[in-house]
């Protein structure tokens, strides 16, 4: 452990002494851009960007570039970047994670490598905790980009897809992580290229980079529908299907569980639901209910692979025979029986794109952040993101005194003492800032604080539009101000006149977090630039993470000191005991870091067949010219995998009537093909056959499309519309997996195998469903002119 300790303290050495030395010649530029005029300095952002368009690059201009900004911001904002600050700007330049104390300026520093890397006009996102910091920082740090010539954006909940599109083509966008994340997802479901609103993703800064890449990244993202129409639609299909007779209107393959309409069951559904094409293009949905109430009603057999029970369908475990509860079949499967059964058809959200903070970040081409406190996670980032936490020096020396903790029998004792405390220190005027972990301390404390009439503020997320106006305040003399752990975020307390006179803004924590970062960005409100500073936490053996972690170890102490746990008096101050605290607080860290690891491997099955899907979505709607190349090996790998299926085995066992109905109701017109064309033929023949006819139909389909553009837009259509509908079944199916894998481990095999192995599976099935189903549609839907594309 010393040796690792050492390692990251001499690689921060190392990169500081080469910063320091880039950092000297940006500085030694200083004397000569003070006597430029603003004009002068504003034709930088040109010659810069010309540069680059010449072969020089990001490299070429730095030293030139950072002392343009940091003349820039001496003119607009009246800062001066100080020399850690220029350190602290190219650690971030460079990929790295810069952790700088609360105070030393880290919206400044970042204007530099933001500046810099904006040049190359691939846009800069800057990515803050909340919308409130966006806003701020893109309208106080914008005057300055603006100043020196370039775009900035705002990205935030209620912008429409112009108004976003318009944030993102600037060259550098404020936003927060979850917006840019859904953004992205939701990038990947529209249907038209026009409707997409970022670009390729370039270079991030993470503001608080531990609250976003660390906190945060144990919830994936998830964009979910509910299944429209869901109920009405289920039953009618299941009304039609009970209506059909078999081998007439439709066929049942025992082996492989599969059933379909022929020729007489499509004319009968284009009867019953009044359509001239079952196969339209535009009939997906309803096709996909036919399907599944046909395999409810013929294929899922009741008492066997479920049961009703209490006017619920319940799955039965094929290998158990026990029913599993909580488990629902996917792809509407459930519903259809459900409907079949006569009992309520439950309407359910569908999952319909998912992605981790981990994997949207790793995306972009280079990534960096800033906060007061990351050191702790250095190996989680490093693993994760690739990224060095590289501790930048305090303008001037800490201050502020950190007492050690002091810990009561219960939560009574403790608020008594923190009310006496913020009295004292109320009554010589300090300015005091007191941290609680939840909304319901916040509160309590306010009361408390009533009944002695201290006058304070409460910043809690109830009232968060006033944050800007409370922690502006909070550092006047005699100022109390309550806050949950939002206040330890982003936010800069000033000293008002006469304040360090009575020895600064004192913190005092009522409790201490599950994370040591918490508790420490909670302590840096204090101590700002070398002013003095106090802090202190307050703790009891009944606290949240005392019973959860560190209580019996404590209590054992405390039984050790020979004390009464009784006395409401007693308080013990003890570096033994804030050790134990440290160690609950290191296992608590261990056990959040097990868990985004677990949600990271999960996801990195669904990233690469995301990956996949998003990639050749993509590539269908950029193309200008024939998709040919794409629809037809579909169809040719269809033919062979429906032949494939239903030859398999000995001769006598292959299943030729269902190779037939497929060449007749989804390939070719019923009178194209008979049963003769297929007897006697080898497999491979039998494809070959199937592939030249419709090949043949293929190619008068698209030359009977005298405009190119509509033939493309055909192939468009058809394409999107199926790899949208498997591919969002695919995504809550595989949800659905992963919720009930994990029960796999009772059976002594690892979940995380189990649901890599199925979800592979379960992937090459999707795609043979993809294909089957553009297959269908093409081969027997109907052109016409006024193709409309539709978005999931």
């Amino acid at each position: 452990m010393a040796n690792i300790l050492k390692k990251m303290f001499d690689n921060d050495k190392k990169e500081l002494k080469k910063f320091a030395k880039i950092a000297k010649q940006v500085e030694d530029l200083g004397e000569k851009y003070g006597k430029y005029s603003d004009d002068q300095l504003r034709e930088k952002t040109a010659s810069f960007k010309e540069r680059l368009e010449y072969g020089e690059d990001l490299e070429d201009i730095l030293v030139e570039a950072f002392a343009t900004v940091r003349e820039g911001a001496r003119r607009v904002l009246g800062l001066y970047p100080f020399h850690v600050q220029i350190l602290g700007g190219l650690a971030i330049h460079y990929g790295n994670i810069a952790e700088m104390k609360t105070g030393e300026g880290k919206t400044l520093t970042e204007t530099m490598p933001v500046y810099l890397n904006a040049l190359t006009g691939k846009g800069v996102h800057v990515v803050t905790v909340n919308e409130y910091l966006a806003r701020r920082d893109a309208v106080e740090m914008g005057e300055l980009y603006e100043f020196l010539g370039l775009t900035v954006g705002l990205n935030t909940n209620d912008k429409d897809s112009q108004a976003k599109r318009e944030a993102y083509n600037c060259d550098i966008t404020y936003s927060t992580n979850n917006e840019l994340g859904f953004d992205y997802l939701r990038d990947n479901m529209v249907v038209y290229k026009e409707q997409m609103v970022q670009r390729p993703l370039y270079f991030a800064v993470v503001d608080e980079v531990d609250s976003i890449l660390i906190d945060e990244a144990r919830t994936p993202l998830i964009i979910s529908g509910q299944v429209e129409q869901s109920t009405a639609l289920y039953q009618r299909a299941d009304y039609f299907v009970k209506s059909l007779t078999e081998d007439e209107d439709y066929i049942i393959d025992v082996s492989s569980k599969t059933i379909s309409l022929t020729e007489q069951g499509i004319e009968k559904a284009e009867e019953v639901f009044r359509l001239p094409n079952l196969y339209d293009v535009e009939n997906g949905r309803l096709i996909h209910h036919i399907d599944t109430a046909l395999r409810a009603n013929y294929i899922m057999l009741r008492d066997i692979d479920y049961v009703v029970q209490d006017d619920e369908v319940k799955i039965v475990d094929g290998f158990t025979g026990r029913i599993m509860d909580g488990r629902r079949y996917s792809d509407g499967l459930h519903q259809a029986i459900e409907a079949k059964e006569n009992v309520p058809v439950e309407k359910e959200s569908k999952t319909m794109a998912t992605i981790t903070f981990q994997n949207y970040f790793r995306m972009y081409e280079k990534l960096s952040g800033m906060t007061g406190t990351a050191k702790t996670e250095e190996q989680e980032f490093r693993e994760i993101y690739n990224m060095n936490v590289i501790q930048i020096p305090t303008n001037r020396p800490v201050q502020r005194e950190d007492a050690s903790d002091i810990i009561y029998p219960n939560l009574k004792a403790k608020f008594n003492a923190v009310v006496d405390d913020i009295e004292a220190r109320h009554d010589k005027g300090q300015p005091i800032l007191v941290g609680t972990v939840a909304v319901e301390t916040s509160e309590l404390l306010s009361r408390e604080l009533n009944k002695r009439h201290i006058a304070h503020n409460v910043l809690n997320a109830k009232n968060h539009e006033r944050e800007a106006d409370i922690i502006m305040n909070a550092g006047q003399q005699g100022a109390v101000t309550i806050a949950t752990n939002m206040a330890g975020r982003g936010t800069d307390i000033k000293l008002g006149p006469g304040v360090k006179e009575v020895g600064g803004l004192a913190v005092i924590g009522t409790e201490r977090h599950e994370s040591r970062r918490i508790d420490n960005q909670l302590r840096g409100r204090s101590g700002r630039q070398g002013d003095p500073g106090y802090s202190r936490f307050y703790l009891s053996l009944e606290d949240d993470l005392m019973r959860r972690f560190g209580s019996e170890r404590i209590q054992s102490l405390w039984e050790t000191l020979n004390v009464d746990s009784d006395d409401q008096d007693l308080a013990i101050e003890n570096r033994m005991i804030s050790k134990q605290i440290e160690g609950a607080q290191v296992r608590v860290e261990g056990n959040n870091y097990d868990t985004r690891k677990n949600v990271l491997e999960y996801d990195e099955v669904m990233r690469e067949q995301r990956e996949i899907i998003y990639r050749q979505r993509q590539q269908v709607i950029d193309a200008t010219e024939s998709l040919d190349y794409v629809m037809w090996p579909m169809i040719k790998r269809t033919i062979e995998r429906i032949v494939d299926v239903y030859t398999d085995g000995d001769k006598e066992d292959w299943n030729l009537e269902a190779i037939l109905d497929f060449a007749k109701t989804e390939l070719l017109s019923p009178d194209e093909v008979e049963m003769s064309d297929l007897e006697g033929r080898k497999p491979e023949e039998m494809v070959d056959f199937l592939a030249n006819a419709a090949h043949e139909k293929f190619e008068t389909k698209i030359n009977s499309m005298a405009n190119p553009g509509l033939a493309l837009e055909f192939e468009k259509v058809i394409i999107l519309k199926a790899v949208d509908a498997r591919w969002t079944d695919h995504i809550d199916a595989m949800d659905q997996l992963r919720q009930g894998v994990g029960l796999r481990a009772y059976a002594q095999n690892n979940p995380l195998v189990e649901y890599q192995t199925e979800g592979f599976d379960r992937f090459n099935e999707m795609i043979a469903g993809i294909e089957h189903d553009a297959t269908r549609m093409f081969m027997k839907a109907e052109i016409r002119q006024n193709l409309q594309r539709q978005q999931v």
